[in-house]
C-alpha cells in the first residue's frame, strides 16, 4: 500500500482540459461552496485569532487591509491535481484572502507549480497579481489561520465537510498532501466515505505513494512553510 512508484508523477504540463464556462452548473456549486466557506463560524477560537490578528498586523503590512476571514480554496471545479495542506498563515493568506500566498510557503508552492505548468505565474502576493491556476485546486485541512499553526483536533474535524463537498466537485485524479496532519486529514475523509482502510494506517513519509484500491493515488510531500517543520 505504501510503495513509491514511477507510474503517477507529476507531467511537465497539465492535461489539456478546459476548465467549466462560469455559467455552468459545476461551476456556480464550486462558486457558492466556496462563499461558504469563508462565512464559517464553526471554530470560534480561529475566528477570533483571525480577527484579531486582522486588527494588529505585522508592521510591514501596517497599511494592508487584511482579509481575516476563513480562506476559500483556490482553483476551479473539476481540476486533475489536489494540493492539500495544513491551514492558512496568519500574515499570509489570512492577509491576501488566497489560499497560500504571501508568505513563505507560497513562494515555493506557486514556483513549483509554474514549472510544471500548473499556475500562470511563479509567485502570488496579493489577491490581484494574476494568478492563475491550471487543472489544480489548493485546499487546506483547516481554512481559518491558527494560533501557532496548530488547529485542534476538533476543528479539524468541523472543517473537513468542507473538504468532502470539494472533492465530490472537483474530481481530482491525484492528491498531494503537504504534512502529516493533511495526510491525516485525507484519511480520516477516506475512512467517513466508507472506504475499506488498512491497518495500521500507512506513515506519513516524504515522497512517499499511497495507493488504495480504487481510489485516487496520494503523494505525499512536507509541509511547505518556513515555520511549519518537517512533515508535521
Amino acid at each position: 500500500m505504501q510503495s513509491p512508484r514511477s507510474a503517477h508523477h507529476l507531467p511537465n504540463a497539465p492535461r489539456l482540459v478546459h476548465p467549466p464556462d462560469p455559467g455552468t452548473t459545476m461551476s456556480r456549486e464550486w462558486e457558492s461552496l466556496q462563499r461558504r466557506i469563508t462565512k464559517c463560524s464553526a471554530c470560534p477560537r480561529l475566528r477570533e485569532y483571525c480577527r484579531a490578528v486582522a486588527r494588529t498586523r505585522k508592521k510591514m503590512h501596517a497599511d494592508e487591509e487584511y482579509w481575516g476571514r476563513p480562506v476559500p480554496s483556490l482553483g476551479g471545479a473539476r481540476s486533475g491535481l489536489l494540493i492539500l495542506g495544513l491551514a492558512p498563515a496568519a500574515h499570509g493568506a489570512n492577509r491576501t484572502g488566497r489560499m497560500f500566498t504571501g508568505d513563505s510557503s507560497g513562494d515555493w508552492l506557486y514556483a513549483a507549480l509554474h514549472r510544471f505548468g500548473f499556475a500562470s505565474q511563479a509567485s502570488s502576493t496579493g489577491p490581484d497579481d494574476g494568478l492563475r491556476l491550471i487543472d489544480c485546486v489548493i485546499s487546506a485541512a483547516a481554512h481559518c489561520a491558527p494560533p501557532d499553526n496548530r488547529p485542534s483536533r476538533q476543528e479539524l474535524d468541523r472543517c473537513r465537510p468542507w473538504l468532502a463537498e470539494e472533492v465530490d466537485i472537483v474530481e481530482p485524479e491525484l492528491v498531494v498532501v503537504l504534512g502529516r496532519i493533511a495526510w491525516e486529514t485525507w484519511w480520516h475523509l477516506l475512512g467517513e466515505r466508507g472506504v475499506k482502510l488498512p491497518r495500521p494506517r500507512p506513515k506519513f513519509g516524504h515522497g512517499q505513494w499511497i495507493e488504495l484500491p480504487g481510489q485516487v493515488p496520494v503523494l505525499q510531500g512536507y509541509q511547505i512553510g518556513r515555520a511549519s517543520g518537517r512533515g508535521r
